[in-house]
């Protein structure tokens, strides 16, 4: 029949539609159910349309150092209405690409918020407010994300934001304050400063961007405040004390005292909660820990029949990995026996101005797991390339096993370091040595070199030190 599918999925964002097309791929008739656009958060919300905003301010701040590369240009503007309708257009464009791929996958698009009945079935509430049943062997359950805000501190998307509503800003604040200083807070601080705003960062634990390497978060807050971005580490926000007016006033504890801080707005950045409300949980028997759907490693629920991927199950939440989960949840359906996913071999990326990436342990992960550990660490100072680019902050840091050489995890700050990070990924997935590394060829010049001296770091043997 018309509604009857191998696999229903709910939710069409990046772990949703990528489920689709390897079903179509295997030959399984495949059904999306999207409240929203296909693409979700990531497309619409998050990753594309952050990093186009990341992009202008990256471009604006470094047409103002224009007279370092010889280039004399009249005074630089910003045009903030235009970075705005950039970021619409490369979103638009990519949404009409996924949409050409689920059409050329055969894949049926249901527009509407779905549900798990008691049946097992998915009901479609339409927009049209016609509901539909679909009737399906399987289903995968891809709801996302949402932000989370703090309790008592109300959002309302003008004075307090969420990065949704940061998004749709029309006009910059002359300053703001943003509450949390992880991967999102610390992009929107580096974007925000870049673009002339007066950025205030108060974070709660004892430093940015906590579950990086220490000596990242050394370097990235070294660079933020050399940016002009004041940062508090250790601060703990009081809701209660927010105030709304001309702009925004909120008091923090601080090394034993309480601080006030004073804005024109105030972005909320301290992480996201699972979509799980509202879903038809109740109609069947899944196990839920903390909001977050619990699964197997081939992201099989309670119920064998239903699975579940992306933020809503936790972990690490990020748009490759709800993708590369959808494809293995998609294997075990169509009787595949998938390589499960290794959260060691993911690439985290933050696309700060300067960027940060890593794989595997941190030096501080190493040491508690019981590894004796050594590391390279080579600066971007000494690498040609980056002096060609007058980008010289950061620094690669390798961190090895001392007695077999194995690469534990790999450490980066500076310039494209989240398109050098594959060159790592690579090599942890083949169980590359830190010498295996070193005794790779990196061409002259270019960023990439820094990777092979850090690896010759590692024994005291880098050239260019």
């Amino acid at each position: 029949m018309a509604n009857e599918y191998d696999v229903v999925i709910i939710g069409g964002g990046t772990g949703g539609y990528v489920a689709a097309i390897r079903a179509s791929q295997l030959g399984l008739k495949a059904a999306v159910v999207e409240k929203g656009k296909v693409g979700g958060t990531c497309l619409h919300a998050g990753c594309i349309p952050s990093k186009a905003l990341l992009r202008s301010a990256e471009v604006y701040s470094n047409t103002k150092r224009a007279e370092e590369f010889g280039v004399i240009a009249p005074e630089v503007g910003l045009d903030f209405s235009k970075v705005q309708s950039r970021k619409e257009e490369i979103t638009n464009r990519l949404f009409k690409g996924i949409q050409h791929l689920l059409k050329k996958g055969k894949i049926n698009v249901y527009e509407g918020k779905g549900s798990i009945l008691e049946s097992k079935n998915v009901l479609v509430e339409t927009k049209e407010g016609e509901p539909i049943t679909l009737k399906s062997q399987n289903i995968l359950i891809a709801t996302g994300s949402r932000p989370r805000t703090l309790p008592g501190l109300e959002v309302d998307e003008q004075y307090v934001m969420t990065s949704d509503g940061a998004l749709q800003m029309e006009t910059l604040p002359n300053s703001i304050i943003i509450v949390g200083g992880g991967v999102i807070g610390i992009e929107w601080a580096s974007m925000l400063v870049d673009f002339g705003v007066k950025v205030t960062v108060i974070e709660y634990a004892d430093r940015i961007l906590p579950t990086e390497d220490k000596d990242v978060s050394k370097e990235v807050q070294r660079l933020m405040k050399k940016k002009g971005v004041k940062i508090v580490t250790g601060a703990k926000v009081l809701p209660e004390t927010l105030k709304k007016g001309e702009g925004i006033s909120i008091k923090a504890e601080h090394k034993g005292k309480v601080s006030e801080f004073l804005a024109d707005k105030l972005l909320v950045s301290v992480g996201r909660i699972p979509n799980t409300n509202g879903i038809g949980l109740e109609n069947c028997n899944i196990a839920v820990e903390q909001m977050f759907i619990k699964t197997n490693k081939n992201y099989q629920t309670s119920e064998s029949d239903i699975y579940a991927i992306g933020d809503v199950i936790g972990g690490l939440q990020l748009a490759h990995v709800a993708s590369h989960e959808g494809i293995i949840a998609i294997d075990h359906i169509a009787g595949k026996e998938p390589s499960p996913l290794d959260p060691l071999l993911v690439p985290k990326c933050v696309y700060s101005n300067p960027e940060v990436a890593s794989i595997g342990l941190t030096e501080e992960e190493a040491k508690e797991k019981g590894y004796l550990v050594k590391t390279g660490k080579f600066p971007f100072r000494a690498i040609g390339k980056a002096l060609v680019y007058g980008d010289t902050d950061g620094f690669v840091k390798l961190v090895v096993e001392e007695t077999s050489d194995k690469l534990l995890g790999v450490h980066m700050v500076g310039p494209h370091v989240t398109d050098m990070i594959t060159e790592l990924g690579l090599a942890q997935v083949l169980n590359a040595t830190s010498m295996d590394i070193a005794h790779t060829i990196h061409p002259h010049p270019t960023l990439a070199e820094a990777i092979g001296e850090a690896a010759l770091a590692v024994v005291g043997q880098e050239i260019h030190a």
